[in-house]
Parts: structure tokens; C-alpha cells; sequence
């Protein structure tokens, strides 16, 4: 089975089955890659590990799966052990509630030493400013190293966005945010942020069965290599499919970390055991034959 086949068998509709006759031989390296690898993303060389600690699985209405099950210190605990790992970055979102979570965590870590990535709904200049100041003291934190628009769903949203674009740019100019983007949950709006200078970092959504995805395998990978072609930062979101491939595990991880245009991914853990499982799977999944 050569790989244009093997993605076009697959989709949403195909779901776990894709996984029987999976390619492993296609994804397979030579050199072993880590959780904890260190990485420079997009044009601003902000350094993440490769692997992010997600907080946001079924993140809606300023909660999650995390949230909901660990609480502020259960999560802040979680936060150092990933630390204690070499996973130095930190995904949350003002969406997931999350904040109050790395604050804690930020306790017993020293700020500089991890790589904090958040999302924002704002659209307008004013929206932007408020939620900076209100992310800077919910976090504990003078400066935010990557903040994303989140989840950009039409092909227009620079039109619809223009105002909290410039608050972020003169952010960035400041030293309040390191490097900024987006994250997309539609082809179209990844298409427009392949083509938008402003877009220094992307959080796209990828797995090798399709799910929970804006396109097939191939047609995002392709938007991924323009985006890549250009020098921006990507991170993989959704690599176990929003939770739905999880018992597929490895060959999710394989595909992922064989990516060239994949610099890092996100996965949210929700315990301890969880995250020690991932860091062991991706070790072994990026050498696997």
C-alpha cells in the first residue's frame, strides 16, 4: 500500500479501521526522538519541548476534562511532573479555564523556564488589550510566550479579526507576547493562514485516520508544507483524533513525529500515569519499523 492510497482509504468515515493495515514501514526513523527534544518554533525561535501539556480535552465554557477532574492543585501538580520530564510547555486556553491552573504551577516552577502557549476569542483592539492584562494576572505572569486566535473558522477571518491582530503585533513589539497566530478548525481558514504574513505560528489539527480533522491527511499535510515553506511554526493538535484514537496510540504518534512540517504537538493528559505513558510511546513510536 503506498501512501496516496493509504490516505485516500481513509476519512472520518473509515475511523479505526485505517489501522489494520497501517504503514508503518512508511513512518519508521532512524533517529530516536524524545518528548522532552527541545525546539525552536517559527520565525521568533521561541523554544517549546516537543511535546506540549495540554489542558483543554472537551474544553468548553471555561472547563475541561483536566479541569473537571484534577482541580487547580491536581493540575498544577500535573504541570510539575510533565516539568520534572522535560516538557516545557504548556498549552491552555481562556476557553479551557486554565489559567488559575499554571499559576499554581508557577509556584513551584520557575517562569522562565517553561514556554506558555494561550487562545483568545477577542476580534476587536479593545477585547485584545483586556484579555492580555486578564491572562497576565490570571497566569501570574508579565509576558505570555505564544498566544493564538482561536479556532478561525471562515476563509475572512483577518477581515473579522484585524483589531486584536494589531493589539498582538504591538504585544509582541513590547515584550508582552513572544510570537503569535492562530489555531484553525476549517480547511478554508487554514488555507488563509498558510497565506497570512501576520500568522508567525499555526495550530492545525492532524492524525492519520482523519478524525477530528478539516481535511484528509494529505490535503492539510500539503497546506502544512506551504505554511512550513514560509518559515511559520506548527503544532499538532487532535494527533489522537480529540480522544477518539487514543487505544491507537502508536501508530498516531509514528505518523505524527514523521512529519518534517510538524515542528511539536499538543496531547492532553489527564493524570500523571498518562503523561509517563506518552513520553515512554513517543520514544519508542519514532524508531518503530
Amino acid at each position: 500500500m503506498n501512501r496516496r492510497h493509504f490516505f485516500q482509504s481513509t476519512g472520518k468515515a473509515a475511523g479505526l479501521a485505517v489501522f489494520q493495515s497501517f504503514p508503518y514501514h512508511a513512518y519508521a526513523s532512524t533517529t530516536k526522538k524524545q518528548a522532552s527534544d527541545r525546539i525552536k518554533l517559527g520565525p521568533m525561535g521561541v523554544e517549546v519541548s516537543r511535546l506540549a501539556m495540554g489542558t483543554g480535552t472537551n474544553g468548553v465554557g471555561g472547563s475541561s476534562n483536566q479541569t473537571k477532574k484534577l482541580g487547580v492543585q491536581g493540575l498544577a501538580d500535573l504541570f510539575q511532573a510533565a516539568f520534572d520530564q522535560g516538557i516545557t510547555f504548556w498549552d491552555s486556553a481562556d476557553q479551557y479555564g486554565t489559567h488559575p491552573h499554571m499559576k499554581a504551577a508557577l509556584r513551584h516552577v520557575k517562569r522562565e523556564k517553561v514556554t506558555i502557549l494561550t487562545k483568545t476569542h477577542a476580534s476587536t483592539a479593545q477585547e485584545m488589550k483586556a484579555d492580555l492584562d486578564r491572562f497576565r494576572r490570571e497566569i501570574g505572569t508579565d509576558y505570555i510566550d505564544i498566544v493564538l486566535l482561536h479556532c478561525m473558522l471562515d476563509k475572512n477571518w483577518p477581515d473579522r479579526k484585524k483589531g486584536a491582530m494589531e493589539v498582538l503585533s504591538e504585544a509582541r513589539e513590547k515584550g508582552i507576547v513572544r510570537t503569535h497566530g492562530v489555531s484553525c478548525h476549517t480547511l478554508e481558514a487554514l488555507k488563509t493562514a498558510a497565506a497570512t504574513d501576520w500568522v508567525q505560528v499555526d495550530l492545525a489539527r492532524i492524525n492519520p485516520a482523519g478524525v477530528a480533522m478539516d481535511a484528509p491527511p494529505e490535503t492539510v499535510l500539503g497546506v502544512l508544507k506551504e505554511m512550513k515553506a514560509k518559515g511559520k511554526g506548527i503544532i499538532g493538535m487532535k494527533i489522537l483524533g480529540a480522544g477518539k484514537l487514543r487505544d491507537q496510540a502508536d501508530p498516531c504518534l509514528q505518523f505524527a513525529l514523521a512529519q518534517e512540517v510538524i515542528d511539536c504537538f499538543t496531547i492532553g493528559s489527564e493524570s500523571r500515569q498518562e503523561m509517563l505513558d506518552l513520553t515512554r510511546k513517543i520514544a519508542a513510536a519514532s524508531v518503530r519499523g
